[in-house]
């Protein structure tokens, strides 16, 4: 049977906690006169993380949720190593969920539409102890509604969620961790012709 092992003591209470913890300080608010939403963009985004310049955003939520890391040797062989199972996270929009997120990576909103990435560039972000910033193209796309024609998708503003950093060995493969983190998520389509592009991107 698989296992789960408490590297994260608590995890539920913590959970509960980053969810009721509001935006942090010290950011700069995404434009909100069409309903993206109430959440911070970096002042300090790095450039390789820009969308392209025909790309607008449509929405932006913060989340909250676990990173699964399971225990299991490298397929090149060597010491067994945590490695990325998936993440389970609840974007929300102010108190209310929004959409959630899940293995693909993909994110499904609440209208039932999902997007799926690729991601297409990283970078560590400021805080060493969290897991990297990202830029992910849309793979694919399902259904009508609010992901249906998302085409780019950053993760920004992380906290938490990195793998431990010891707990994996012969004796514990196929374990599994939950870490919590958080981040926000920004999400992009294509600007059509004459539309003001909004981006949260390095200035």
């Amino acid at each position: 049977m698989r296992k789960t092992i408490g590297i994260v003591l608590g995890v539920g209470v913590a959970l509960t906690n980053w969810m009721a913890t509001p935006a942090r300080a010290g950011q700069a608010d995404c434009d909100d006169d069409d309903g993206i939403g109430h959440v911070h963009c970096p002042f300090d985004v790095p450039a390789v993380l820009n969308p392209p310049p025909d790309a607008t955003l449509e929405a932006s939520f913060a989340a909250r949720g676990v990173q699964i890391y399971s225990c299991a040797v490298p397929a090149a062989g060597g010491a067994p190593a945590w490695t990325l199972k998936a993440p389970h996270a609840v974007l929300f929009k102010g108190f209310e969920t929004a959409a959630i997120h899940f293995a693909g990576p993909s994110w499904q909103a609440n209208d039932g539409s999902l997007v799926t990435g690729t991601r297409t560039a990283g970078d560590p972000g400021p805080d060493p102890t969290a897991i990297p910033w990202l830029l992910l193209k849309a793979a694919t796309n399902v259904g009508p509604g609010l992901f249906a024609d998302v085409t780019w998708i950053q993760r920004l503003d992380t906290e938490g969620g990195a793998a431990p950093a010891t707990g994996c060995d012969d004796q514990h493969v196929g374990a599994q961790v939950l870490v919590p983190y958080r981040a926000n998520y920004f999400f992009y389509h294509a600007a059509v012709a004459g539309q003001k592009v909004r981006q949260c991107a390095a200035r």
